[in-house]
């Protein structure tokens, strides 16, 4: 969604790299650019304002002017300020001290709070909550029953007493929900309200009244994020209306520009709370403002992608798997590759997983290019393998790629790629593993790194190679009398690797404590 955003902001920060110093005039500029790039990603305008005026009082201070940096600090002021306009810090859930917390869940019609309901009841569950969604939108045509089957979608109990189709009172279907609750020891009620195409009086009053009869511990409106700039205005009416207490983000996967995002938590001062980004019921989780800043910036999200790593593998396996590349990684088998590859499946799409990582802004077509089902058809070619191929790919011949890829139904060359991928994979994990690093990469402090080419030893040279340049002999020859006139010890002396003196290394001068660590 932010990347037409992304793209702007670091085509921007790409023009004052290389400056040592930044004049007003460069620091204009910049703010103009990115006040541009708001405005097109259709971030409401007072929002702009503010975030311009921030940024450039900060940007003409002395944090810029006295920086080692200066690019580099402008970056940092835009990644703060963001974090700012989507909230600061994350907001939790506020739970009931006692009887069940009752969630109420306003919005106008197709923002997606049914959907939504379903998602946050999973997400609940697997914080070891018992939830209950409770079916109060009674206008919408079939709207109770497709409430009915996300909770079995998602795995929660559902409550809906009343046919729907504009029939039924939402307000008691409400009000008997918390005792029902209470009756079955569900510790969490999610209430979903109906909707209407736009703002009404009766929409209003209807919330009004169901928020009044339950009094929820958390009422979250839910905002379309590819609504644009009209998503303001809509927030700004329920806030009135309902009073809200946080805001969920439906459809951030969408190709809209989401603007919505940047604006809601700001205009109204309420903050983003959740955030909704696929169609599968796990699409969805915590809204964390610095994590998203940092997307948008084109920084990644490692912290997220290390959240969906714990939460997929386990200590044991992942201790199972490591011990196996220990020692060249003979252990690790075609079985041990292909379970790694549905680990990873689990997390999520491919192509997400990657955006998450630093500077893939870069290759983002590439990666929106990858395709999912190619773990279905690295699996298939794998399953179409005997136990003896999987566990020594070596006994894999002519003969045995054209079984295996009759059996898998894919061709003969995806079968040889496939086998020399996962040896070349092996060697890396194996290498990484044992503290060697990446093979065919220059050695990092604390790493090794190299492979075979870092044991080789210098050739010893034979003799001094006089060149062939008659004026540069000349100089070495006088050069080389002046030494020996002066005896052992006196004139230059050769240099060390880091141009030290002899007898010299790098940790015997009055270095950072950090400095010697790596050195």
């Amino acid at each position: 969604m932010f990347d037409t955003l992304s793209d702007r902001l670091a085509a921007t920060f790409k023009n004052l790299r290389g400056k040592g110093r930044l004049s007003e005039a460069d620091i204009d500029a910049t703010a103009r650019e990115i006040r541009i790039a708001l405005l097109e990603a259709d971030v409401a305008l007072p929002v702009v304002r503010a975030f311009i005026k921030q940024v450039k009082d900060r940007a003409l201070g002395s944090e810029v002017s006295g920086a080692l940096n200066p690019a580099q600090q402008i970056i940092k002021i835009v990644n703060e300020e963001l974090i700012s306009i989507l909230g600061g810090e994350t907001r939790r859930l506020r739970y009931a001290k006692t009887g069940p917390t009752v969630i109420m869940l306003a919005g106008l019609q197709g923002a997606g709070k049914t959907t939504l309901a379903g998602k946050l009841g999973h997400w609940l569950r697997t914080q070891k909550h018992t939830p209950l969604l409770v079916a109060c939108d009674l206008q919408r045509p079939n709207a109770v029953t497709q409430l009915g089957v996300v909770a079995e979608r998602a795995g929660v109990a559902f409550y809906g007493p009343q046919p729907g189709n504009g029939v039924g009172d939402p307000v008691q279907v409400a009000r008997d929900s918390i005792e029902y609750a209470k009756q079955k020891q569900y510790d969490v009620v999610i209430v979903d309200t109906a909707g209407r195409l736009g703002i009404d009086a009766e929409l209003m009053q209807q919330a009004a009244d169901i928020r009044a009869a339950i009094d929820p511990d958390e009422v979250l409106f839910v905002v379309d994020a590819m609504v644009g700039q009209d998503a303001v205005t809509t927030a700004q009416a329920f806030l009135e209306g309902v009073d809200f207490t946080g805001v969920v983000l439906s459809k951030l996967d969408g190709d809209a520009r989401g603007g919505a995002a940047l604006s809601v938590a700001h205009v109204t001062g309420r903050q983003i709370m959740f955030a909704s980004n696929g169609e599968k019921v796990d699409d969805f989780d915590a809204f964390h403002p610095d994590r998203m800043a940092s997307r948008i910036l084109g920084m990644g999200d490692v912290l997220s992608l290390i959240e969906k790593a714990e939460q997929t593998f386990s200590q044991a396996e992942a201790e199972k798997m490591a011990a196996k590349l220990q020692g060249g990684g003979k252990d690790f088998t075609l079985d041990d590759f292909l379970s790694q590859l549905e680990q990873v499946q689990k997390m999520g799409s491919i192509s997400k997983l990657l955006g998450m990582l630093p500077g893939m802004g870069q290759i983002r077509d590439q990666i929106n290019n990858l395709d999912d089902k190619d773990v279905n058809r690295v699996g298939a070619i794998i399953k179409s393998m005997t136990p003896a191929e999987r566990s020594d790919p070596k006994l894999i011949n002519g003969s045995r790629r054209l079984r295996i890829a009759k059996g898998s139904g894919v061709q003969v060359g995806e079968v040889s790629s496939l086998v020399e991928r996962f040896f070349e994979a092996r060697k890396m994990m194996s290498a990484m593993a044992s503290g060697k690093g990446i093979p065919g990469m220059p050695g990092i402090p604390g790493m090794g790194g190299g492979g075979k080419r870092s044991a080789k030893k210098a050739p010893v040279a034979k003799g001094k190679r006089k060149s062939g340049n008659p004026l540069k002999r000349a100089q070495e020859e006088a050069a080389a009398a002046e030494r020996k006139a002066l005896g052992p010890g006196q004139g230059a002396q050769p240099g060390g690797a880091f141009g030290l003196q002899p007898g010299k290394g790098p940790t015997d001068f009055d270095l950072p404590k950090e400095f010697k660590d790596l050195l």
